[in-house]
C-alpha cells in the first residue's frame, strides 16, 4: 500500500511539474531570435512615431551671422 502511495505521489509531482514546465516555456516566447532584430525593430518604431527628427544645425545662421558682420566690415573700413 505504501509503495502505491509513494508510486502516485511521485507521479503527481512529476506532473505537476510537466505543467509547470510547459507553461514556463509558453510564458517567455519572444517575437525576436536576436538582440539586433529587436533593437532594428524598435528604431523603426521611434522613427514612424517621428522621435528621430533631423536636429538642426545652428551652423548656417552662424555662418550666415558671420559673412554678415565681415560685409559691415568692409564696408565700414573702405567708406
Amino acid at each position: 500500500m505504501e509503495s502505491t502511495r509513494l508510486h502516485n505521489a511521485q507521479s503527481s509531482v512529476l506532473l505537476s511539474l510537466e505543467a509547470a514546465a510547459a507553461t514556463a516555456r509558453g510564458g517567455f516566447g519572444c517575437l525576436f531570435s536576436s538582440s539586433d532584430e529587436y533593437e532594428t525593430a524598435l528604431i523603426a518604431e521611434r522613427r514612424a512615431q517621428g522621435r528621430y527628427g533631423r536636429p538642426r544645425s545652428a551652423w548656417p545662421m552662424m555662418m550666415f551671422l558671420g559673412l554678415t558682420l565681415m560685409v559691415v566690415g568692409t564696408v565700414l573700413v573702405f567708406s
